[in-house]
């Protein structure tokens, strides 16, 4: 099957391989079914056959339902190898018209979908204490190299350091006073992956041992991380001054593939702007995921740069926040009156 190719109109394979291709080629749409596109083609059903039927659910369900039963059969075989063609052939559908609809009811398409999925594994179970080559191999990564080269997308940091709480990893801290109360930053060499807003510095300093137990945290000042004390003076400057809310801090955000699709849905949103929850959720095409969505604002560890305050209730109430009710409504008065 290395000569197949699909377009929008046409589907065929090498003129060499298959009798049915000619100078003419036959037209096939691209939302056709694999079963109709290889009835076509003798060359094409041959390859699918060697796989066995879609199960009853690809078969009957909607399209939107088949990529969401398609996106579970994805979980379940992280260590097989899945190239479009077979994921065609489970959803019943052509892979062309696969690639846009799983992308429609997803976010992503199914290699980006199935390289979080793989990812979310290896920190599940580098979190239960798994060794490193163990969940390399069970999150069906196949090697230590394929893995390390995913340390610049979701993971962050190395699976080692990951595994270890971030042992390893330096994360510089800068800390203001706002209008909000307390507010600490914190970044690592990708950008900035944790912003909270508390009572006292005390407390959002425990707070972020938490989150990275093993790490080495260093108190920053302004002339042994520059860029951390500019980054943070700008946020300041936008909750406490109503300056515009920084764009071009760059974040280093770490989560589950879901929550990271939801809190680029939450960068998306515009100044003055708000959603609910419900819209969040449909926001990522997927609509009846409402409370996986509000978890994920809740989630959050970066404040008010990935903006999850302005997600609401249904009924336009404020909701929870993470860093207290009050902080919201501000961050949200604030934002309408520079807004207007």
């Amino acid at each position: 099957l290395a000569n197949f190719r699909v377009t929008s109109s046409l589907c065929w394979l090498g003129a060499s391989q298959c009798p049915v291709v000619t100078n003419k080629r036959p037209p096939c749409h691209a939302h056709a079914t694999i079963q109709q596109q290889s009835e076509r083609c003798p060359s094409l059903n041959q390859a699918f056959s060697e796989h066995h039927p879609p199960r009853p659910e690809m078969t009957t369900n909607s399209l939107h339902h088949r990529m969401l039963a398609l996106a579970r059969f994805i979980d379940e075989h992280l260590d097989e190898s899945l190239p479009l063609v077979r994921l065609a052939r489970e959803a019943n559908v052509s892979p062309y018209h696969l690639q846009r609809s799983f992308k429609t009811a997803l976010g992503v398409s199914p290699k980006v979908y199935q390289a979080n999925a793989r990812l979310g594994a290896l920190k599940s179970s580098l979190r239960a204490g798994d060794s490193v080559s163990s969940a390399i191999m069970d999150a069906g990564f196949g090697s230590t190299s394929r893995v390390y080269e995913q340390v610049h997308g979701g993971l962050g940091m190395t699976p080692s350091s990951y595994r270890a709480g971030g042992d390893g990893e330096t994360l510089h801290y800068a800390v203001r006073e706002t209008a909000l109360g307390t507010m600490l930053m914190a970044a690592t060499g990708r950008g900035v992956c944790f912003v909270h807003l508390g009572e006292n510095e005390t407390t959002l300093g425990d707070t972020l041992r938490t989150e990275y137990p093993r790490a080495l945290l260093v108190h920053s000042n302004a002339e042994q991380s520059p860029l951390l004390d500019m980054w943070i003076d700008a946020l300041n400057q936008h909750v406490s001054e109503g300056a515009a809310r920084p764009r071009t801090i760059p974040l280093d955000l770490r989560g589950s593939a879901f929550q990271l699709r939801v809190w680029r849905f939450l960068l998306s949103i515009k100044d003055g702007d708000v959603v609910s929850y419900t819209e969040a959720a449909a926001g990522i095409n997927q609509p009846s995921a409402v409370r996986a969505a509000a978890s994920a604002c809740g989630a959050n560890n970066v404040a008010v740069l990935v903006p999850c305050h302005r997600v609401l209730r249904g009924d336009g109430a404020l909701g929870g926040y993470r860093w207290g009710v009050e902080r919201k409504r501000a961050l949200l008065d604030r934002e309408r009156t520079m807004a207007r």
